[in-house]
């Protein structure tokens, strides 16, 4: 296991806010999980820093981070038996490797696969519990190493089980794929690629669509709207790309991003009576 004392999380979340802990632990398999929360009281899990605000500039508590560990992945026929720490870009080239479909959309989605469980990542239609068969996790209440059913999991739009209790440590999920040409796997994934970088914010750090979609409304179109294209907190700006993303344009502070996610509720809230969700998870 790897251990880091006085660790800067800058390159650990993809605003590039600069922040830093007290300690940093890098779990490498099941047994090292639960060694540190059986003695670690005051932390923060992190994954892989997609969807996540960092509002502190120092953290006097440790971070569990997976981000380039626990990040195995075995298959056996059609079933990808995948740890909780691996990127969803490596699974889904693995994927494609094996001549397995069904997670293609998921290719240039910014996340770990703990993640992408936890907020039921999706696009186009498609999300992660249409794939998923279980998950096993530590359960922090008792401290056991559990396995749950997708249909025990309650599954909602960019919600689950495990963003409703956060008392729970995913492991490791089960995804059913099917077999499908090489070929047609990877065209579905370049394709999908170049449109996110054709519509997306991708060459300034930002944490994804910062809000739910209401039903009915496009956010992006709602902020555009209200002329916030280009408006700016400190470092924080709205996507001039995509209304709907924030982006570090200089050295934005997490209470920069969110004092403009302030800002942007309320504007839409008073031009359009909704309030807007967030997506992201704030630090």
């Amino acid at each position: 296991m790897r251990f880091y004392p006085d660790f800067d999380l800058t390159n650990y979340n993809s605003y590039r806010i600069h922040s830093a802990c007290k300690n940093a632990f890098f779990p490498e398999n099941e047994d090292e999980v639960f060694q540190i929360f059986k003695g670690e009281k005051n932390f923060i899990v992190l994954g892989s820093g997609h969807n996540v605000i960092l509002s502190k500039e120092y953290y006097d508590k440790s971070f569990i981070i997976f981000n380039g560990n626990l990040n195995h992945v075995l298959f056996e026929g059609d079933i990808a038996e995948a740890e909780s720490g691996i990127l969803m870009l490596d699974l889904c080239n693995q994927a494609l490797e094996k001549a397995l479909s069904g997670i293609e959309v998921f290719y240039d989605i910014p996340s770990s696969l703990g993640g992408a469980v936890l907020m039921n990542a999706g696009a186009g239609g498609e999300e992660i519990k249409d794939v998923i068969l279980k998950v096993r996790y530590l359960d922090l209440d008792d401290m056991k190493i559990k396995e749950i059913h997708q249909h025990e999991i309650r599954f909602e739009y960019r919600n689950s089980f495990f963003q409703q209790t956060n008392k729970n440590i995913i492991l490791k999920a089960w995804l059913q794929l099917h077999e499908k040409n090489k070929e047609e796997i990877s065209l579905k994934m370049e394709t999908i690629k170049s449109q996110r970088w054709a519509k997306q914010p991708k060459e300034l750090p930002n944490a994804g669509s910062v809000f739910k979609r209401p039903e009915g409304k496009f956010v992006g179109q709602m902020i555009e709207e209200l002329g916030l294209k280009g408006f700016s907190v400190g470092g924080a700006m709205v996507s001039e790309k995509h209304a709907g993303f924030i982006v570090n344009s200089a050295n934005a502070t997490g209470n920069d991003v969110l004092t403009l996610i302030k800002i942007i509720q309320e504007k839409v809230k008073d031009k359009f009576g909704i309030d807007l969700i967030l997506e992201q998870r704030i630090i």
